[in-house]
């Protein structure tokens, strides 16, 4: 058995490996690489092959900031479902000797201070024990969600309605009653900064560091190009006031960014949004609806994640749970960032 890992250059290969893959996200598609890439974020497209059959990707991007620079593998490797657990560990082995390649200057890379892998794996002892044996630690504070509320769309409209909780179900046909209120998809990106003004009234509001107009309006370009995202615009008496960025890649529909004018929380637009996305999806061929971020509201009620994750609930669905990110140290550089991005935990109440 031969097993080699270099970089795809095809799109189409790429793509292709990833529609026959079920744990994934899209922050492993060609077209998250290419949305770093728009940020100037330098990205690389491993592939690992056994006996020239592809077994597993992994996107990685180099970011760079004040605290150190880092190789950030989000939501990846995605591996083939099938593949043994020494199957794994041999591809992440294979994975992290590129990796740390690539974080070395003198070997033609460049320079990073550790190696932060997302993986987009079941919570299991056994997952978690793989990273251990390679060396990782647990990281200080996460990069992107690691348990996420999804839903099973492939049921009738009907269906998901009756199996929602009694009061979402509810607030959604109340919305649809409102003649006031109305949801449609924009493809526009001068939409981006209604968007972007509504991110900015709830920020003031909940005190967060936001994304720049910049970030939305780059990653909004760069699934646009294959119609994989919409903006989902709640009007009432023709003002937005919510909104929420829908992406449809590789049969699945993720719930990314959100935004609620605060003076209208009253009024079920957020509702209505989701229960449209959800159609949407649904017409896409989309199976599974991701609704992003979970965490759990009974045992950790101050998590900025709780207070979304009950109205997310309240469409039915269940929880994933990945194994949490995970830092492997190459300079000592890390213990900075560590040590900043612990004080962000603690603040955060995470």
């Amino acid at each position: 058995m031969i097993m080699i890992i270099k970089e795809i250059i095809s799109k189409t290969e790429w793509e292709s490996f990833l529609l026959q893959c079920q744990e994934k996200t899209f922050l492993q598609s060609w077209n998250w690489g290419a949305f770093q890439q728009s940020l100037k974020n330098p990205v690389w497209r491993l592939g690992i092959y056994q006996d020239d059959r592809l077994i597993s990707v992994a996107l990685a991007i180099r970011h760079v900031a004040r605290r150190g620079s880092f190789l950030l593998v989000p939501h990846g490797p995605v591996v083939m479902e099938h593949e043994t657990w020494n199957m794994k560990k041999k591809a992440m082995e294979l994975l992290l000797e590129k990796l740390k390649e690539l974080a070395n200057p003198s070997a033609g890379g460049e320079k990073a201070d550790f190696i932060r892998i997302s993986p987009i794996w079941e919570r299991s002892s056994e997952n978690e024990t793989l990273f251990k044996v390679l060396g990782f630690r647990l990281r200080p504070l996460h990069t992107h969600p690691e348990s996420s509320w999804k839903l099973d769309i492939s049921p009738s409209e009907e269906h998901l309605l009756d199996h929602m909780r009694k009061t979402t179900r509810y607030l959604i046909r109340q919305a649809q009653k409102d003649e006031k209120l109305t949801v449609v998809q924009s493809f526009n990106i001068a939409d981006v900064e209604t968007f972007n003004a509504m991110h900015l009234e709830v920020v003031k509001h909940q005190k967060f560091v936001p994304f720049s107009l910049e970030y939305f309006k780059k990653e909004f370009l760069a699934f646009s190009g294959d119609n994989q995202i919409a903006l989902f615009l709640a009007k009432y008496d023709g003002k937005v006031i919510a909104a929420s960025y829908g992406i449809f890649w590789s049969g699945a529909a993720f719930y990314h960014h959100a935004a609620l004018l605060p003076e209208y929380k009253k009024i079920p637009a957020s509702y209505l949004l989701q229960w449209e996305a959800i159609k949407e999806a649904k017409k896409r061929g989309c199976k599974m609806y991701d609704f992003w971020g979970y965490s759990d509201p009974t045992t950790h009620p101050k998590h900025p994640y709780s207070g979304p994750t009950l109205f997310k609930m309240g469409f039915g669905g269940y929880k994933d749970e990945y194994v949490k990110a995970q830092d492997l140290v190459i300079s000592k550089k890390y213990w900075l960032n560590y040590a900043i991005e612990t004080i962000r935990r603690i603040k955060r109440g995470l």
